[in-house]
C-alpha cells in the first residue's frame, strides 16, 4: 500500500499545484503569475534540461519565458535515447528537482515551521472504506490548517521565515507540469509507481528510503492544499462580486 499511496499523493501534488497556478491566472495576469514565480520555475527547468542531458535527448528552445504569457518554454520531441525510462526521467525530474529544493531550503529556513506544519502527515496507506475516504478528506483539511498555523507562527521579525514561505510557494506551485506535459508527468508517476514497487519486491529496504521523503511529501500536500482552498474562495468571492455588480 505503500507504492500506492506514494503514486497517490504524487498525483495530488501534480493536480494541485495545476490548480492553483490555473486559479492564479485566471485573477492576474499569467506573465505576473509566472514572474512571481520564477524561483521554482528555474528549478524546474533546471530538472528538466538535466534530464534531457541524462537520457541523451537533444536541448532546444528551452527559456524561462517564452512570449507574454511570461510561461516557459519545454524542448518538444526531445526523443531520448534511453527507451521507456527516458521519458519517465524526463517527465519526473522537474518534480524531484522542486521536492529536493524544497528539502534543502526547509533545512536551512523551515525552522519549527516544517514540524508544525507536517505534525500529522499524510496516511501512508489509503483508505480502503467510505468512511475511510471521508476521513482522508478531513485529513486534507486539517493539513491546510497546520500548514497555516505553521505560517502563522513564524516569526515575522526573521527575514529567513519570509524567504522560506516564499520559496517553498514557488516550488510546490511549480511542481504543475509545464503546458503540454501533462499526460507525460501523470504517465511518469504511475510508472515511477510500479517501478517501486518492482524494485521493493526484491530490495525491501526501498520503503524506507520513501519513508524518509515523507515529511517533503506531507509539507508539499499541506501546502498546496492550503493554497488550493484559499485560492478557491478569493475566486468564488471575486466571481461572485462581479456577478452582483454586472445585474446592478
Amino acid at each position: 500500500m505503500l507504492y500506492v499511496a506514494m503514486t497517490f499523493w504524487l498525483m495530488v501534488i501534480v493536480f494541485c499545484a495545476w490548480g492553483v497556478h490555473q486559479l492564479w491566472s485566471g485573477l492576474i495576469r499569467p506573465r505576473t503569475v509566472n514572474s512571481i514565480l520564477l524561483p521554482g520555475t528555474l528549478v524546474a527547468q533546471l530538472g528538466h534540461v538535466l534530464g534531457l542531458l541524462v537520457t541523451g535527448a537533444t536541448v532546444s528552445n528551452t527559456t524561462l519565458y517564452k512570449d507574454e504569457s511570461g510561461e516557459p518554454e519545454m524542448t518538444k520531441d526531445a526523443k531520448p535515447k534511453i527507451p521507456l525510462i527516458g521519458p519517465v526521467i524526463i517527465g519526473l525530474l522537474p518534480l524531484l528537482a522542486c521536492a529536493t529544493a524544497i528539502f534543502f531550503v526547509a533545512q536551512y529556513l523551515g525552522g519549527g515551521m516544517v514540524d508544525q506544519a507536517t505534525q500529522k502527515p499524510v496516511a501512508a496507506a489509503l483508505p480502503e472504506s467510505m468512511p475511510g475516504v471521508w476521513q482522508l478528506l478531513r485529513d486534507q483539511v486539517t493539513l491546510a490548517e497546520n500548514a497555516l498555523d505553521a505560517a502563522r507562527s513564524a516569526d515575522t521579525g526573521r527575514w529567513q521565515a519570509w524567504l522560506f514561505i516564499y520559496l517553498l510557494i514557488c516550488l510546490t506551485v511549480r511542481m504543475a507540469p509545464f503546458p503540454g506535459t501533462m499526460r507525460g508527468s501523470l504517465g511518469a508517476i504511475l510508472l515511477l509507481g510500479v517501478g517501486a514497487w518492482a524494485i521493493g519486491m526484491v530490495v525491501p529496504p526501498t520503503g524506507n528510503t520513501i519513508l524518509g521523503g515523507w515529511p517533503i511529501m506531507s509539507l508539499s500536500v499541506a501546502t498546496l492544499s492550503f493554497l488550493l482552498l484559499a485560492s478557491l474562495a478569493i475566486r468564488g468571492g471575486v466571481g461572485l462580486m462581479r456577478m452582483l455588480l454586472g445585474n446592478k
